[in-house]
């Protein structure tokens, strides 16, 4: 974990100070429970109840089934902040991750999933942003790998982050 202090409250809208996590292992997760991903979370102490917290993840999943949900939560502590509004009576909600369609050529993929969220969270007490798996029908989710299990050329590991800055507020 690093951390940068880019300066110390001087003007709106500037960036203070920079955490970041990196995971370069694999991760596995089979569970419908929002579980932490280990080496994907980062504590930052905002300056002032004023400051907004930009948070950043890039993280890449594999699944070992088709026709799942590999499903990512943005959270604060245990609270997620960031996820999309209901859009059926059925349908998951995230704020990330990807769907396999169907086929076992998918499975040999691996998918970069973005987030970037611009977090308000009125305090001076450190706060712990993570990134937690979700999958569903006890299906493998992957972190930084295919979702198959070969080891060949033809395969790849990757690695995985969450960046947090905090933001001078306004």
């Amino acid at each position: 974990m690093a951390l940068i202090t880019l300066g110390a409250n001087s003007g709106k809208g500037k960036v203070l100070q920079v955490v970041q996590d990196t995971k370069l292992d694999t991760f596995s997760h089979t569970s419908a429970s929002l579980t932490d991903i280990t080496g994907l979370a980062v504590t930052i102490t905002p300056s002032s109840t004023s400051s907004k917290i930009m948070i950043q993840a890039s993280v890449t999943v594999g699944g070992g089934q088709a026709d799942r949900n590999y499903l990512l939560a943005v959270t604060r502590g245990d609270t997620e902040i960031y996820k999309a509004d209901q859009s059926g009576s059925s349908r998951q909600r995230a704020g990330g991750g990807i769907h396999y369609m169907h086929g076992i050529s998918q499975m040999v993929g691996t998918y970069s999933t973005n987030i970037m969220y611009l977090d308000s969270p009125s305090s001076t007490s450190a706060i712990t942003y993570k990134i937690k798996a979700q999958s569903n029908s006890g299906a493998t989710m992957w972190i930084n790998r295919t979702g198959d299990g070969t080891d060949g050329s033809n395969r790849a590991s990757f690695p995985s982050s969450i960046t947090v800055m905090e933001i001078a507020g306004w």
